[in-house]
């Protein structure tokens, strides 16, 4: 499925930079929904409206409800204000209150605003109550059953009202003050006698959950029971909506990876970097500025030292020329494993392979692999060098200095971005600049000093 969604993503991604609107119009609404919402996803914001404006009207609202909440709020500030409407309309009143909860609150009334009376009664219910509850994210929107029905009355409310609820395979029965007294299962009504009385086939004393526990909570007591939907009570037991299995699912998955992210400290950061990100890419030329610019003077003020540093060793440049020409080869490498140790703490730290708590250990590993490298790259520079100017010394002083700035850089590629991390710093801008800049420093005045003892300089 991975593969699939990279290779559909690549080929939405040409499309569009290719400008093959009438192609990409076709491709895109012959993909499932589910897949084509993930891909949605992942794309660059720009991108995602312009994949959204070329689908159907019924495929669009289905791909709709599969989005996740932040980049459903992204979308509808970006529609005209009919579609807004009707692909805010198009949601359960549980989905709706989820996606107001970070939308400007001039768009968000706006949105309510353009409600049915009923609709914008249930949505208005769900966002009563405390984020992170239960009533928080059931639907209003369910069938009941006062006791006393034929089976034949039931089944006909079901023809009347079903298409309006989320789900049906739970029938609720309560009494004449909404007192939640019993279920039916859909398969048990529809075999059942049509003349008797649905109280002869209810479940008396359901599995339930109160409006004001954990979603968590009503999450696995869904998972533990097997059931497709939990009903959702009042402290005095009047039944005022139900928690389905697909909400459920989304809060079990979201609770699992906060867990795995709290566990290696990382959820602090990811919600933190998610803030960043979005500055970087999307925010203003000012804001950019601010948060590039000044790490960047750092590097050019790192660059004006390490120009020192050579400056300083002028004399021993003069004496033995050739040191000159292996500077670039020096640094180069020193840069390029560094930006490698760097990526990698990057990529598993956003992947969640990073653990705090024993980064020491992971930081030695690293360490370990950039002296490993350094020796081998050491000696295959060593080699070269002495093959191609004839001098064992100079073969040294290049092998030794490439093992020395090998090693300080991956040394550098993790640390840095750690330390930065904990200091609250933005480690995407500042990372490289002073990963940069103290490699290069360290790297000449190891490399000179290096030729000072070795060449007798």
């Amino acid at each position: 499925m991975e593969k699939e969604k990279i290779h559909r993503l690549k080929e939405i991604r040409n499309m569009i930079v290719n400008h093959q609107n009438e192609q990409l119009k076709h491709y895109v609404n012959e993909l499932e929904p589910y897949l084509l919402a993930d891909i949605i996803e992942v794309l660059e914001p720009g991108k995602q409206s312009v994949v959204f404006r070329l689908l159907d009207k019924d495929t669009a609202l289905e791909v709709f409800e599969y989005i996740e909440t932040d980049i459903q709020q992204e979308l509808i500030q970006s529609f005209s204000d009919n579609d807004a409407v009707n692909y805010f309309k198009s949601l359960e009143p549980d989905d709706r209150a989820a996606l107001m909860d970070e939308l400007p609150a001039k768009v968000a009334k706006h949105l309510l605003l353009s409600l049915s009376k009923k609709e914008k009664d249930l949505t208005t219910l769900v966002m009563g109550y405390r984020s992170g509850s239960a009533g928080n994210i059931m639907t209003p929107k369910y069938i009941s059953f006062k006791k006393g029905l034929t089976v034949q009355e039931a089944l006909d409310r079901i023809r009347k009202v079903g298409d309006d609820i989320e789900t049906i395979y739970h029938l609720y029965v309560t009494n004449a003050t909404r007192q939640l007294e019993g279920m039916i299962e859909l398969r048990d009504l529809i075999l059942a006698d049509p003349t008797g009385l649905i109280d002869d086939i209810m479940m008396e004393d359901p599995i339930k959950a109160f409006v004001d526990v954990d979603d968590g909570d009503v999450a696995k007591l869904l998972q533990d029971s097997d059931l497709l939907a939990v009903p959702i009570v009042d402290k005095d037991d009047r039944l005022i909506g139900v928690v389905t299995v697909d909400d459920a699912m989304d809060i079990l998955e979201d609770d699992a990876i906060d867990r795995e992210l709290t566990s290696s400290g990382f959820l602090e950061f990811s919600n933190r970097e998610t803030d960043r990100s979005k500055i970087l890419v999307s925010g203003t030329l000012w804001q950019i500025w601010k948060v590039r610019v000044p790490f960047l003077l750092i590097t050019l003020a790192g660059g004006m030292v390490a120009g020192g540093v050579i400056s300083g060793f002028e004399d021993t440049l003069m004496a033995v020329a050739a040191l000159a020409f292996f500077i670039p080869v020096v640094m180069d490498m020193g840069g390029n494993v560094g930006t490698q140790s760097s990526t990698i703490f990057t990529r598993a730290l956003a992947l969640g392979q990073i653990d705090f708590p024993r980064f020491i250990r992971q930081w030695g590993k690293e360490v370990l692999v950039g002296f490993s490298m350094g020796i081998f790259l050491g000696l295959s520079g060593a080699l070269i060098v002495f093959v191609w100017q004839n001098d064992l010394n100079l073969a040294i002083v290049i092998g030794l200095a490439l093992l020395f700035t090998i090693t300080i850089a991956t040394a550098l590629g993790f640390m840095v971005p750690f330390l930065l991390l904990k200091s609250g710093a933005d480690q995407a801008a500042a990372a490289a600049p002073f990963i940069t800049t103290i490699k290069d420093i360290s790297g000449l005045l190891v490399y000179f000093l290096l030729a000072s003892i070795f060449l007798g300089i």
